[in-house]
């Protein structure tokens, strides 16, 4: 089968899933399971692009032929002739973008852990402006962010924070969280003078970054439901030691949920009440235990997460923030800027641009290998 026999009968059987998951979408019973109604959407909206992608290019092509017949009566038809065919050479480059394989889990919301490293409590003070950061990021994109657990530092900075960013709607895979803050994983060192140094001299400290792949109760009941029973986990409930609201360190609100076959350990307590700490550290155990279950089953996403934090060092670095120089660079890409108050303040999408830019490149090379 050539090649453009094998796009024709690939876009039939997208065609058709498009129709069924058309008409899963229009019923109601489907929004009654939110983690499912919010997978499927996630796959429509993906289907649906590339379906979308494929009608235009169609259209162009008809066209097309049609120009091309009329111009050999009347030259007038040519220079539209040329120029469907140069839209269908554009139309014919994003279907094959779209269409060349991609990170299944693009699509998906993520939860982000920022984890203060060498440099003590000015890496902490790091971390807490690199939260504010991530924040106002995903704020501009109109997403959500919710802290699930955190641990501050003495001077007003952040151990470790573990946060949910998602979408509020089902998005295709290229407009999805993940996609956009995969990249962000690493060790990210800073240079500065810090708060507490006198001298003025600078110093160098090292946040670390771990992003993950956010899993949901469809996860749950489809790929960890051995992993996830009562009989594998130990829940242990203890009163908050941080700061909190009058119940907060009153009551034995945190709770502590240990995986016992893996020794994945999760604790919560920024939550007002046990039950919503519990669901909060049921919620991260999902997505660790996903990301487990993934690293054993694929190499590729298995040296892709190995890439992430491995140690939080200096030297393992992917970007640095100099602030004498007020530059950042990404040392992966090779992007530099000299717009280090912008980047704090959210904008990120140069940065994360050149990143994705990579990728695709890198996607697209080994689509075209794969076909030769």
């Amino acid at each position: 089968m050539s090649s453009t026999d094998a796009q024709r009968a690939g876009l039939d059987a997208l065609r058709r899933e498009h129709a069924r998951l058309e008409q899963a979408m229009g019923d109601p019973s489907l929004h009654e399971d939110a983690s499912r109604a919010r997978s499927v959407g996630r796959r429509y909206a993906e289907v649906r692009q590339i379906v979308t992608a494929a009608d235009a290019r169609d259209a162009v092509l008809e066209d097309l032929a049609t120009a091309r017949e009329l111009a050999e009566e009347d030259p007038e038809f040519a220079a539209e002739a040329q120029h469907l065919a140069a839209r269908a050479e554009e139309l014919e480059a994003e279907l094959e973008e779209l269409l060349a394989p991609r990170d299944p889990d693009d699509g998906r919301d993520v939860l982000l852990e920022i984890k203060a490293g060498a440099g003590g409590e000015e890496s902490a003070l790091f971390a807490a402006e690199m939260l504010r950061m991530y924040r106002a990021y995903a704020e501009s994109k109109g997403w959500t962010v919710e802290v699930m657990s955190s641990s501050p530092s003495d001077l007003g900075g952040l151990r470790d924070v573990t946060v949910a960013i998602g979408a509020r709607s089902a998005a295709a895979p290229a407009d999805g969280v993940y996609a956009h803050l995969k990249h962000e994983a690493g060790v990210h060192r800073v240079q500065r003078v810090p708060v507490t140094e006198s001298a003025g001299r600078i110093h160098t400290s090292a946040v670390g970054v771990l992003v993950l792949p956010e899993a949901d109760t469809t996860d749950e009941a489809e790929l960890l439901a051995e992993e996830m029973a009562p009989a594998n986990l130990r829940i242990d409930v203890f009163r908050s030691s941080g700061p909190g609201g009058q119940s907060v360190n009153t009551t034995d609100s945190a709770v502590r949920i240990t995986h016992l076959p893996s020794g994945i350990v999760v604790s919560c307590q920024d939550q007002k009440s046990q039950l919503q700490n519990r669901e909060q550290a049921l919620r991260i155990l999902r997505t660790r235990l996903l990301d487990v279950r993934r690293q054993e089953q694929d190499a590729q996403a298995s040296a892709a997460r190995r890439s992430q934090v491995r140690t939080v060092d200096r030297s393992e670095r992917i970007r640095t923030y100099n602030f004498p120089e007020s530059r950042v660079a990404d040392h992966r890409t090779g992007y530099k800027a000299g717009n280090l108050a912008q980047v704090l303040a959210g904008d990120l999408d140069a940065l994360i641009g050149s990143s994705r830019e990579a990728e695709r490149a890198a996607r697209l090379a080994e689509s075209a290998e794969g076909a030769e």
